[in-house]
């Protein structure tokens, strides 16, 4: 899956079951740039959108968000 980060560079996600967890705050991913993979690193999901602009849905970020 990819997503998109704030600087624009499109991140492509490696622990899906970390996004789609809301007690986890970072996901393990990398940038999807240049013709060489590049190396795995740490992105906050609160820096990370859906390429079409969306944000991430509040049930992979907020472990809270039935309360609200």
């Amino acid at each position: 899956m990819y997503l998109q980060a704030k600087n624009q560079d499109m991140v492509e996600v490696i622990t899906l079951e970390a996004l789609f967890d809301p007690c986890q705050e970072t996901i393990t991913g990398r940038f999807h740039a240049g013709e060489e993979q590049q190396d795995p690193q740490t992105f906050a999901k609160k820096e990370l959108h859906f390429p079409s602009g969306e944000t991430l849905p509040a049930c992979w970020t907020n472990p809270d968000y039935r309360k609200h």
